[in-house]
């Protein structure tokens, strides 16, 4: 593929751009902000969409030197049942630290601080109604301590092997999205780091 090529899959707009004409607060949480707003589409339509606001999050795949990943399992009340998943959670504010805040809540949520932090890029995970960006690291160089949860946090850290961990996403068996994504790309650099040795 050439470069014009792949600049064109990826960056190429014509005929697909919807502009905001006018919108309105429906709600106004803790975490979550929505939105309804009338559109115009590129055919020339109108249509309202409802958008969710949210600030923002980070997630964290913490690998150990022996190659086991930490996950915890975790309780998600809108689908009633526990996900096995990477520590992650939002920002504090919309414009704080990324780095930043996925070490807090590696330590929150796990106990380990991280050596080295790199970051594995960022993703949407719901762009058909959220934007919400969440920005993926992949963390080495651990060290255990305690876990610091939030008052409404209830968690268990579990260690598996790193390539356990990814047979379980393509097997269907870890469920949550940024879960996959993290293990995936965490598993995919690390190999490319091992076979660049």
């Amino acid at each position: 593929m050439t470069a014009e090529e792949k600049d064109a899959i990826l960056h190429d707009e014509t005929g697909l751009r919807v502009e905001r004409v006018s919108g309105r607060s429906a709600f106004e949480g803790n975490l979550l902000h929505l939105f309804c707003d009338e559109v115009a589409l590129p055919n020339g339509d109108r249509a309202v969409w409802e958008i969710v606001r949210h600030r923002g999050a980070v997630c964290v795949v913490p690998v150990a030197e022996n190659g086991d990943v930490l996950l915890v399992r975790q309780f998600r009340y809108p689908i009633g049942k526990v996900l096995l998943e990477i520590p992650a959670g939002k920002l504090e504010e919309g414009d704080e630290d990324r780095a930043a805040a996925a070490l807090r809540e590696l330590k929150e949520e796990t106990g380990v601080c991280a050596a080295s932090l790199v970051s594995l890029g960022d993703f949407y995970g719901a762009p058909a109604y959220s934007d919400e960006r969440l920005t993926l690291y992949l963390a080495t160089g651990l060290t255990e301590g305690e876990q610091k949860l939030d008052r409404d946090e209830f968690l268990r850290v579990v260690r598996i092997p790193l390539a356990e961990a990814v047979r379980l996403v393509l097997d269907g068996e870890i469920e949550d999205m940024k879960t996959q994504a993290g293990l995936l790309r965490a598993y995919l650099t690390l190999q490319n780091r091992t076979e660049s040795l």
